[in-house]
């Protein structure tokens, strides 16, 4: 039966991975400024930690961008989205909010951060106080998002630049140069290079997993040298979560007893190692600028092994479907049922946590961490 799951995935993600490269990088961007929480106006309390929250990276901290591009690796439908304000799918990978909206609510900021791809322009406020560029299923690889039909970093990059020229015409120049100099800048990716194209494609299969942790490390190292040079000056990067412990990996990789995965552990534990070095050495080469490394392994590992500590009672299973295998369109409203109560789920789908859990997580990381990219 597991043999017979695992195969289904793998066809599966070999459709979903199979069509040509497309990406709008070039294309027309605004907004699907995603409404406040509440009564429909943000109401600051505080004066904001940071004029604005950029970020990049994959479907953890995508809240849309996915949407209208040409790729099957979508959220944008029910179950999706049910715990989000009026049970509405936005194109997030999450019963409700995601790490992103958590932070940006912490610093000050908004309720939500909004995608930069949508059909409907971003409003003055919700542009120059920051954005997501993420896409969900991309990843440091060249290879990730061509096999998904993703936005890639690179492509995340390019947005960037128009996002700014925007952020001029709007606000002025001044505003620019501060989202550059105090604005924080997010990096979150990894994940899908390890467990799709890595493992599941098996897409680098004459890189063993020291030297695949080693080619992702050499690409992460790049995009955030390239992003210092684009102008930015404090520069959060996320390391590699414990992947081979997601149920789906589990499902896959990690025999008839679901364990985690080991092989996709040690590329991931060799990665952050890598990055840790390679941070270390732009911080050298570049001193004025705040370089973060965000070890979230640890702490989402204890989760998951001991879910009862942080309020769950399931860390193996998807709250979606059988949580063995579902994720994207396998997470539907469809052939899918919905767990009776998501708060004890850790995950909500195969692959991605839960809004409680990425709460949880969001608050690990800004007590932890945030406040080394504040000083």
């Amino acid at each position: 039966m597991m043999k017979k799951m695992s195969v289904l995935l793998l066809v599966v993600l070999m459709i979903l991975f199979g069509g040509p490269l497309t990406t709008t990088a070039t294309a027309a961007a605004g907004g699907n400024a995603t409404r406040p929480l509440g009564n429909g106006k943000h109401k600051q309390h505080q004066k904001p930690l940071a004029p604005a929250l950029i970020v990049f990276g994959d479907s953890i901290v995508d809240p849309g961008n996915n949407n209208d591009i040409h790729t099957i690796i979508k959220a944008n439908f029910p179950p999706y989205g049910t715990d989000f304000q009026n049970h509405r799918p936005t194109g997030r990978f999450c019963n409700g909010r995601i790490p992103t909206d958590f932070i940006a609510s912490r610093l000050g900021i908004k309720d939500l951060l909004p995608p930069y791809l949508s059909p409907q322009p971003l409003e003055k406020h919700d542009l120059v106080t920051g954005v997501s560029f993420a896409s969900g299923g991309t990843g440091f690889d060249p290879l990730t998002p061509q096999l998904a039909s993703v936005i890639s970093l690179p492509d995340q990059l390019t947005m960037f630049h128009d996002y700014l020229a925007k952020v001029r015409d709007a606000a002025g120049d001044a505003r620019a140069s501060e989202i550059l100099s105090r604005g924080i800048f997010a990096i979150c990716a990894g994940s899908d290079d390890v467990a799709n194209t890595y493992f599941t494609m098996r897409a680098r299969s004459n890189y063993d997993h020291a030297s695949y942790a080693q080619l992702l490390v050499q690409h992460a190292t790049g995009f955030v040298e390239d992003l210092i040079h684009a102008g930015a000056r404090r520069v959060a990067f996320i390391g590699i979560p414990p992947i081979g412990c997601v149920p789906s990996q589990r499902t896959m990789s990690g025999g008839l007893d679901r364990g985690c995965s080991q092989g996709h552990n040690e590329v991931a534990v060799a990665y952050n190692a890598g990055m840790v070095q390679q941070l270390a050495a732009l911080r050298a080469k570049y001193p004025g600028t705040l370089l973060v490394f965000m070890d979230i392994y640890g702490f989402l590992y204890d989760m998951m092994m001991h879910p009862r500590s942080y309020g769950f009672t399931e860390s193996t299973r998807g709250c979606c479907g059988t949580g063995l295998l579902e994720v994207s369109v396998l997470c539907n409203g469809v052939t899918s049922a919905v767990c009776q109560d998501v708060g004890d789920y850790l995950f909500w789908d195969s692959y991605h946590p839960t809004e409680k859990a990425y709460k949880v997580l969001a608050d690990f990381v800004f007590d932890n961490y945030i406040k080394l990219i504040l000083v």
